[in-house]
């Protein structure tokens, strides 16, 4: 029955011819794992298919849905941690392997004639490979891809002439929005996944016409192997040692829970994936027009060398020993591109955890920079309400006890120089001085809250304060409902999101320090309440403490929402409605729930219900694919020292 089925389909489809064409060739100098680079770039992107099929079934393309969707296959989803890390991973291994597969074939010289086709082909596929990780790394919607993008799109909108036009084309429109994600989904998942395939089987096809390199040596290039099974079997084994590689990966180093995208977050830095590192290195070396020419003429170069290469350098000669000029240029980019790497990915903005970042270097960075940070009068209501001040200072009375009226006649003698000098450093006009120091605030953002302290005293365009009606004309963005301002403090949205702790520990520096203390240590007097200081969170109550990671933001993300009172007769510390208030918005408060837990040793990011713990499933595939390796080496070298031995077949 078996033969009759197989005669059926091969009457119908050449199973046959089709196999022997792909599997049966003599390769030269033998099988080895360097033939082995190419093969393992193919194991990659079935991976990446697969798993990003899986992450489908789950994951939700909106920006209220795409963060929480993926933090809850990570967390909820039996095995989902392994789904999302071996994705986020693999797209490394990805680009990893592909220029490791390009450099190999640039020192053996397989660009020459007549290969220059298949040369041609494996740039077009480096590029879009570089391009799937740019267009991925939005998807999730979190901090880090949000603003890594918004970079992106930046240098595309630095573009002369067809700048605008290129930026719109991938935002949607003038901002990153809801547009934005939906066609860096399509581009991801359909366009570019799509044409990445394709490539990959047209490069297989001219190298299959052109053949196999081999060594440049030509003593070793008339020894030759089968590609099946010998070659075949060697392509298994490093198969199965990067497929271990990246479940070690995804089990011991899973990709840091950055928190749901906020463009109002001043805060974050952005940077871009890591392959792109060296051009955003090299910007901040370069200013005005320079930095438009690096940035668009850079990568330019570099894609226009790749593909002309093979028409420049047409010496017949393959050894790299014999051809100095082509490895020292090639050497000498090479570690160039490495070095600003490095140097891109070791650069920090502030020298602390609590220290927020410093000016953009680049002037790319400043417009991103400008166009969400505070401007004027609203700009700094904004920022008075972001960093906490109506814990400590009142308006018209409404507010905070402990430092004075913003709206009083002693506020009305202070000049603009002196109220930016005692937002930078309080200690400068009284070394007793409670108020934490702001100095972290880039040099805007101190002139919009000063030009909104001067407004209140009547020195300056009058906002709608406590008691005021808003004059008619167009509301401020803050004051639009939206899934971060206070409607959504109501439903606690940020219970459903896991923030970043380091995150959290900067605008705790910035909202919180004043009343619970560096660290939240506490010991910060509270005359009034019934303890007499504010009670510490380093460790925090034990009512409000649990292991659970969800259980204990469950009891604290009440408090930060709406507010609370401590008892006691007249306490002058009140919590303050974070939440409610807008002050911040519901992706800060899971960075600050965060930040809390982790002062408590609890992870936010706690993987629920893993299926396996992922050191123990770790140690399951070593054991078995590692295992599997080690058999199928030992037996093609048995194999190949067999058909060597005198008198004995193939």
């Amino acid at each position: 029955m078996a033969q009759g089925l197989w005669k059926w389909i091969e009457d119908r489809w050449p199973v046959t011819p089709v196999v022997r064409a792909v599997l049966v060739e003599d390769i030269p100098g033998a099988a080895s794992t360097w033939y082995s680079t190419g093969s393992s770039v193919l194991f990659v992107f079935i991976l990446q298919a697969v798993t990003g099929i899986c992450e489908l079934f789950f994951y939700v393309p909106t920006v209220d849905h795409a963060y929480v969707s993926l933090s809850f296959l990570r967390t909820s989803v039996p095995f989902g941690w392994l789904i999302h890390n071996l994705h986020y991973w693999g797209a490394t291994a990805m680009v990893v392997l592909v220029l490791l597969h390009v450099t190999q074939n640039y020192v053996w010289g397989a660009y020459k004639n007549p290969r220059q086709l298949t040369w041609v082909l494996g740039v077009f596929l480096f590029l879009l490979t570089l391009a799937m990780m740019f267009t991925g790394s939005p998807l999730p919607w979190d901090e880090k891809g949000y603003w890594a993008v918004e970079v992106g799109t930046g240098i595309a909108g630095m573009t002369p002439l067809a700048g605008d036009f290129a930026k719109r084309l991938l935002q949607g429109g003038p901002t990153m929005g809801q547009l934005t994600l939906t066609r860096f989904f399509i581009l991801h998942v359909a366009i570019l996944s799509g044409a990445l395939a394709t490539f990959i089987l047209i490069h297989l096809v001219a190298f299959r016409r052109g053949g196999s390199t081999g060594p440049w040596s030509e003593t070793k290039r008339r020894r030759t192997g089968p590609f099946w099974p010998d070659q075949v079997w060697m392509d298994l084994v490093v198969a199965c040692g990067v497929f271990v590689i990246l479940v070690a990966l995804s089990a011991f180093r899973p990709p840091a829970f950055t928190g749901a995208a906020d463009p109002m977050d001043s805060l974050f830095t952005p940077k871009p994936e890591w392959p792109f590192l060296f051009l955003y290195q090299s910007l901040k070396l370069f200013s005005g027009p320079a930095e438009v020419a690096v940035a668009l003429g850079l990568p330019l170069v570099l894609t226009v060398l790749l593909l002309a290469w093979p028409f420049i350098d047409r010496k017949p000669e393959r050894n790299p020993a014999r051809r100095p000029g082509a490895m020292g240029a090639y050497v000498l980019i090479f570690a160039a591109i490495v070095v600003l790497s490095i140097l891109g990915g070791l650069s920090r903005p502030g020298a602390g955890p609590a220290q927020a970042p410093r000016a953009p270097a680049s002037a790319l960075a400043m417009k991103t920079a400008a166009q969400n940070g505070p401007a004027g009068v609203e700009g700094g209501e904004a920022l008075y309400r972001r960093l906490g001040c109506s814990t400590c200072h009142s308006i018209n009375g409404a507010g905070g006890k402990i430092g004075p009226d913003l709206a009083s006649e002693k506020a009305k003698g202070r000049s603009a120089d002196w109220l930016m000098a005692q937002i930078r450093d309080p200690h400068s006009h009284d070394p007793e001085s409670e108020m934490p120091s702001f100095g972290q605030l880039a040099q805007a953002e101190t002139e919009a809250l000063a030009e909104y302290l001067l407004s209140l005293t009547g020195r300056g365009p009058a906002p709608a304060g406590p008691g005021k009606e808003p004059e008619a004309g167009p509301a401020p963005a803050e004051a639009a409902p939206s899934a971060d301002g206070p409607e959504a403090g109501k439903t606690s949205r940020a219970i459903e999101l896991i923030g970043n702790a380091r995150h959290g520990s900067r605008i705790f520096a910035d909202t919180c320090i004043p009343c619970h203390g560096p660290q939240g240590r506490g010991g910060v007097p509270n005359p009034g309440s019934n303890d007499g200081v504010v009670p510490a969170l380093a460790p925090i109550d034990r009512e409000l403490f649990d292991r659970d990671p969800d259980a204990f933001v469950g009891k604290i993300d009440p408090l930060i929402q709406h507010g609370s009172r401590p008892a006691g007769p007249d306490p002058s510390r009140v919590m303050p409605d974070f939440g409610d208030s807008g002050t911040l918005s519901q992706a800060q408060i899971s960075h600050l729930e965060a930040y809390v837990l982790d002062l408590n040793g609890v992870a936010r990011a706690k993987i629920v219900r893993p299926g396996i713990r992922p050191s123990v499933f770790f140690i399951i595939v070593a054991a078995v694919f590692g295992g599997f390796g080690v058999l199928m080496a030992t037996f093609g070298a048995w194999r190949r020292r067999r058909r060597k031995s005198p008198g004995t077949g193939p």
